[in-house]
């Protein structure tokens, strides 16, 4: 346990004090103590920690090596401590709106539009919990999720944002001139980067094939990455042909960054939900936000 290995906080303030005024008497006006509880305290750290922190004469108190490399470290442990302690206190909790969502949501489209979240709710303050742990992204203080699915999630109301459909993307500059002749045959020739994700209902190359009635063996299936986001950073370095979702990966194509290089695409009965959990109070922040964001994707929810 870290408390047996922590002495009490009251001594390490007074030796703080004591140490960076080098003066028992100093600290002592300072913390509205006597000169002799600061005595006591420090020496009751010392026998604690086995060490001698000051040098002691009649009349001045000098730090020791020992006394002054301890003092490095607690003067920088209790300014972070008050400073956190500070934060906490100002945090009006009443204007926070916690939103889960997977990190692919997050990276691919929430990040980018920050800004309009914060001119919708310029009062909140926003905690943003993103994680493909389902245990972290609809951890129990998170109030409002998007998450991909079928939209079952038991305690949470589910309301359909987006259908998934879900196509090949490249960078422009990786080669991709012979798709336009035949795409099977140059996708099953290509460089294909794959998401190993633990999550069964996310797609894959095979899937994805399969859904086109493809099932002949892939050439170069070998580079597999279990985080989304990072599959899209490396289909824009040009290091292969990723599976696009489609708004995940619209901003990118608008861009210029990433291409559809071939017009195959594979829809699913999954999708995008924006969930709510059950039986939340009546809550004006979560309502602003469950009005403003499914307009954000028009109609596509089917």
């Amino acid at each position: 346990m870290i408390k047996k290995r922590l002495p009490p906080l009251d001594p390490l303030i007074a030796f703080e004090a004591a140490a960076r005024l080098l003066s028992f008497t100093r600290a002592a006006e300072e913390l509205h103590l006597s000169q002799a509880a600061i005595s006591q305290q420090i020496r009751s750290l010392e026998d604690s920690l086995q060490v001698k922190l000051f040098t002691r004469s009649h009349r001045a108190v000098q730090l020791t090596n020992e006394g002054r490399e301890y003092q490095h470290t607690v003067t920088a442990v209790l300014t972070q401590l008050a400073g956190a302690t500070m934060d906490i206190q100002n945090v009006e909790f009443a204007q926070q709106l916690v939103i889960g969502c997977d990190e692919s949501f997050a990276t691919q489209w929430l990040g980018s539009r920050f800004d309009l979240l914060k001119r919708l709710l310029p009062e909140v303050a926003l905690r943003i919990i993103a994680s493909d742990d389902y245990n972290v992204s609809l951890g129990p203080e998170v109030q409002v999720a998007v998450l991909h699915g079928d939209g079952n999630w038991p305690g949470f109301q589910a309301l359909r944002l987006f259908g998934e459909e879900v196509f090949p993307v490249c960078s422009p500059e990786y080669d991709h001139a012979a798709a336009d002749q035949d795409w099977p045959a140059w996708l099953l020739q290509a460089q294909l980067i794959d998401l190993a994700d633990s999550h069964w209902n996310w797609m894959n190359w095979r899937l994805w094939l399969g859904g086109n009635d493809i099932d002949e063996p892939l050439a170069n299936r070998n580079l597999q990455i279990n985080s989304y986001p990072l599959v899209i950073a490396a289909a824009c370095a040009g290091q292969g042909v990723a599976l696009g979702w489609r708004y995940l990966v619209d901003d990118l194509i608008e861009q210029g960054r990433l291409v559809r290089p071939l017009e195959a695409t594979l829809t699913t009965d999954f999708g995008y939900y924006l969930l709510r959990r059950d039986n939340l109070p009546q809550d004006e922040i979560v309502d602003r936000f469950c009005d403003w964001l499914p307009r954000q994707f028009g109609n596509a929810a089917n």
